[in-house]
């Protein structure tokens, strides 16, 4: 058999096998969606989806469900969804903790980098160290002191092990030279709710979820993660983010499209307006790629704190 001809066999033999996934990409969408927010209701990422939601199914003409899998930092939700179809059906919702979930939690049942295919980065978002209104805390100087004279009796909760702002604070107390106790969520609800009712002294947490609380009175800003540095911790940054996923092999046109008119539906001046001046979100909005290289840099700049600070998964 020459070549040409072993060449055409070939192709005629993968041809089945390939059709079924051409077909279903042009015939997408084709009927109801999902979305899986790998936290519980009430935290940021839930409330972006929620936000999107209306604008995102009325520009593909379809019925979007926003589905809550919450449990062990977002990769009961993330398992969830490596085990579906890759036909445009299920896609994935995520916060920082993504990035960090391989280092700090036990063998996950995914590749973080291989199992899923990334769809878009919608944007960052300054963490926030807040105390409830009736603690007596107002600066970070005032935590600090405390804690010294107090090992252990500072308490913040955050959204879960993992989460960028778990690491910061880890981090900022080891360097400070003082205890905190961790104290992890399921996600920014549950927190948000603890805090708010003075069950932890203290919450990390993105001005997403935060400002909201912070502007109805609840709770108090104590400082902007950014800014701890301007208090004697130089180099120290955290930020919070928020990016899409589909199962791997989910056809490029199809996350092209997905990408693209969740993109849309964030620049409509309603949305934009309420996550960008309200939340202080920065929308970025970059396709598959864009996500690809900013979640491998988040990957080696957190797995590197976790190593180097020997920093262990609390359960939640």
């Amino acid at each position: 058999m020459t070549l040409t001809r072993r060449t055409l066999v070939l192709a005629g033999l993968t041809a089945p096998l390939a059709a079924p996934f051409v077909a279903r990409a042009q015939s997408w969408p084709s009927g109801p969606m999902r979305i899986v927010v790998a936290y519980p209701p009430g935290g940021s990422t839930d409330a972006i989806m929620r936000l999107v939601q209306p604008g995102l199914q009325q520009r593909l003409g379809h019925p979007i469900v926003i589905e809550n899998r919450s449990g062990a930092s977002g990769s009961v939700g993330t398992a969830a969804v490596v085990k579906s179809p890759p036909d445009g059906n299920t896609w994935l919702a995520v916060f920082d903790n993504y990035a960090a979930n391989p280092f700090v939690l036990p063998p996950l049942p995914y590749d973080s980098e291989k199992d899923l295919d990334p769809v878009l980065l919608i944007g960052t978002a300054p963490y926030m160290i807040t105390t409830a209104a009736a603690k007596p805390y107002k600066t970070l100087a005032d935590v600090l002191a405390f804690a010294k004279d107090n090992p252990g009796k500072v308490s913040y909760g955050s959204v879960g092990s993992g989460s960028v702002g778990h690491l910061a604070m880890a981090l900022l107390s080891q360097r400070a030279g003082v205890k905190l106790t961790h104290v992890p969520y399921r996600g920014g609800g549950p927190a948000m709710n603890d805090a708010v009712a003075g069950h932890v002294e203290l919450l990390v947490g993105s001005t997403a979820l935060s400002m909201p609380q912070v502007e109805a009175g609840t709770i108090r800003p104590i400082v902007q993660v950014p800014t701890v540095a301007e208090s004697g911790f130089p180099g120290f940054e955290a930020y919070a983010w928020w990016g899409i996923f589909a199962p791997a092999g989910t056809p490029k046109n199809i996350i092209e499209r997905f990408g693209n008119e969740m993109a849309a539906t964030l620049r409509e001046e309603r949305i934009a307006k309420q996550l960008v001046e309200t939340q202080q979100v920065s929308l970025t909005l970059g396709g598959p790629e864009v996500q690809r290289t900013f979640v491998s840099n988040q990957m080696q700049t957190w797995g590197k704190v976790v190593k180097d600070n020997n920093i262990k998964a609390d359960q939640n």
